[in-house]
Formats: C-alpha cells, structure tokens, sequence
C-alpha cells in the first residue's frame, strides 16, 4: 500500500468502533492502540493499526511525537451565527434576573433577533468565522450550526445562507439546521407564522437546500408541543430531519414528542424527569446535553449519568451562543460534562465523537477508521485523557480535516 501521508509515533490512537450510536454502557467501549501509526489517502483513512504492522511507503510521514490521537470532535448543536451582544443580559442575571424574565420583556433572544436583522450577510459570516476557528483550535472538525435569530421567513433564510457562506470559508465541516427559536410577541400572530413556517419556510429551505435539519425550541414562552409537531410534521414531509431544544427550563413533553416522531436528537433535559430518561433511552433518539449552559446560567445540570446507566446514547455539544453558553472550546464542553454531568473519561470522548456525529444524522464522522474522512486532533500529551482533564489550557495541538492540518494550535 502506498499512502499520501503516514503519521506515525503515536502513543494512543483511540476511537469508538462502527457507525451505530453507542448506548448505555457501549458508551465506555473505546478502542485504544498503543505505538500506533495511521496513513491517509486522498483525504480519507486507508490504513489505522500498530506502526510496526505498517509494511506500505507513503509521500510524506509525519512523527507525532509520542502524543495521542483522537478523533476530530463533532459539536451537534451551535448557534455560531450572531450580532450583538448579550453584556447586559449577563449583567441583569448577575443582579437576580432570571434568564426567562429578560425573555419575557423584549430581551435575550429577541435582542440578539434585533441585533441581527440590522446585520448583513457578509457581517454575518465575518462574525461567525472566529467562532468556528475557535471551536476547530479546541478539536473540533464537525461543527453543526443553527438559524433562529430571525423573525421572518425572510431573515431566517438569510441566516440559513450565511451559513452556507460560513461554510465556503470555514475549515470545518459545517452542518446547516433551521431553528424555529421563538414565536411572535404578539399571541394573535403565532398562527400565521406558524403557517408561514411550515407552507413558506420549511419547503424553501429543503428546496435551496439550504438545511439539513429543523430544530423546534418546546418550552413555556417559546413554542408549544402542539405547534412544534405541525413544523416537525412539515420538515419530514419534506426531506428535513429533525430536532429539538427542550426540557430545558421546565418539563414541557417535548422530549416525548422527539421520541414520537423519530428526532435525531432531544438536546438540553436539565428539566429530564425520571420517567422521560427511561422513554429516552428506550427509543432511537439521542440525548444531547450542553454543560455550557450549566455553567453559565447556573441550571441543574442535565442527567447525563442517569441517562447512561438507563441505556441512552448520551452526546454533547457546547450551544455556543450570546445569552446562555458562550462557550468556544467543544474540549471545555467534554471536560464539563465530566465534571457537571457525571460521565466518565470514555463516555465523555464517546458522546462528543461518534454519539454527536449520530445526534446530526452522520455516520462518517467522529471516528477513526479506514474510508472515512481523515479528521483526527493530535494531543499536547501521551495520554488521551488529557483531553477532558484540562481546564483552562488547550490540550490540542494539531488539527486535521480532511487529511489536512488546518490549526497548529500550540
């Protein structure tokens, strides 16, 4: 065999193992190799295994120093794309405001819809693209971002083809998602925009192919169990798969409407009921939790161990985004949800590899394996755990996208 590039001299290369969601206790199944060496080929694995096993030539080969090697991370839930600033929602929540109160009287999310609007398209992407950089120098190499800071068809789209722009520029692998974020202020208008949602924005989406997933946010003051299962309804009958922002605040039954119409995903559950992690793990949807919202607003922390020990495929994403989780490092992300979430070492590079890539529909990604894209970080360390065990410093020191090192991040 003849590779394009070989890295060798890697102390651990590690991995989950097939493209199937790892639940329960699979979620600790990591596949370990010492003294390893991986070649790549036209931008994708061809060969991963012991480096004395290695008997083929290769273009060019790379040492990487007796570090470890895992694979490039995978962040299933970002809203990257934003203007403004949410300083004096920070500063209100610091002084008692609750993050629902500020909603409630025209700030949070609507204040970032205003901040956004008054943007252009190109600021738009100008903004996002040090978000994505930041995210890539934390070991990420998929990177899933959101709409939902418009409150128009028209602006959402927008968002949607910033996205699309972002990711021309951007040296991730960017997955496009229409958010439904928040209904009109005004009660006697939800209807329309719901309507305008699923006859007007959902179809014109699918058609630009502008998404790849719609994202419904069930929670009180944002959209009801009933309004988000007509635009859920909507986005499979044409082509979209779909999510869901919920159980965040309150117990709302938006989980229970993820698992009824087959989301990929149910993303926040600080809110999880014990009943909801059984129904949970019994179906096929996976359970993403975001620790950066934990940390930032100070919730109860979503049950990522109960979750585990029922038999749920647990991933996790970092929401960056303004209000609740301005947080640009997917290995803090990792690092958190061990601390905040109950997992453990292996579970947590799990749900931010293999699981995530799952909680987007992907099935090749988050993993190391020959035919798959060539997306792996090297560490500053020998030993894999250093990556969620560092707080505060970036363990990281390379990463590879497609074969090639697009962050030195030394």
């Amino acid at each position: 065999m003849r590779a394009d590039l070989l890295v060798r001299g890697i102390s651990q290369l590690v991995t989950a193992e097939g493209a199937e969601p790892k639940r329960g206790a699979a979620m600790r199944e990591l596949k370990v190799g010492e003294h390893a060496a991986l070649a790549i080929v036209g931008g994708n694995f061809v060969w991963v295994g012991p480096e004395r096993d290695w008997s083929g030539d290769a273009g060019e080969t790379i040492d990487a120093g007796g570090c470890a090697v895992v694979p490039g991370l995978v962040d299933p839930h970002t809203h990257a794309v934003w203007a403004g600033d949410r300083l004096a929602d920070f500063e209100a929540r610091l002084n008692g405001v609750t993050y629902e109160a500020i909603l409630a009287t025209g700030g949070g999310i609507r204040s970032t819809i205003r901040a956004t609007a008054a943007a252009t398209e190109e600021q738009l992407v100008a903004l996002a693209l040090p978000r994505i950089t930041a995210l890539v120098r934390s070991g990420a190499t998929t990177i899933e971002v959101k709409s939902g800071y418009g409150s128009t068809a028209e602006a959402e789209l927008r968002m949607l083809r910033a996205i699309h722009a972002l990711a021309a520029q951007a040296p991730a692998w960017i997955v496009p998602t229409l958010l439904i974020h928040v209904p009109p202020k005004e009660a006697a208008e939800r209807e329309a925009y719901v309507r305008i949602v699923c006859e007007e924005m959902i179809p014109r989406a699918a058609r630009e192919k502008l998404a790849q997933a719609v994202d419904v946010f069930v929670e009180r003051g944002a959209w009801s169990v009933a309004e988000a299962e007509r635009m859920l309804t909507a986005a499979r009958a044409h082509g979209l798969r779909t999510k869901l922002h919920t159980e965040q605040f309150h117990r709302v039954g938006g989980l229970e409407l993820g698992v009824k119409v087959g989301a990929l995903s149910v993303d926040h559950l600080e809110a999880c009921s014990a009943e909801q992690v059984a129904m949970l793990a019994a179906s096929s949807t996976i359970a993403t939790i975001l620790p950066g919202v934990t940390l930032h607003l100070g919730l109860p922390a979503a049950p990522g161990r109960k979750l585990i020990d029922a038999g749920a495929a647990v991933a996790i994403g970092t929401d960056l985004n303004p209000g609740s989780s301005p947080l640009y490092s997917m290995q803090m992300a990792l690092a958190l949800a061990v601390r905040l979430n109950g997992l453990t070492a292996q579970e947590a590079l799990i749900a931010g590899t293999a699981n995530a890539a799952a909680a987007l529909g992907l099935r090749d990604a988050g993993r190391i394996e020959p035919g798959l894209p060539a997306d792996f970080a090297v560490l500053h360390g020998a030993d894999w755990r250093e990556l969620v065990y560092t707080l505060g410093a970036n363990p990281v020191r390379d990463v590879w996208i497609g074969g090639q090192r697009v962050e030195a991040t030394a």
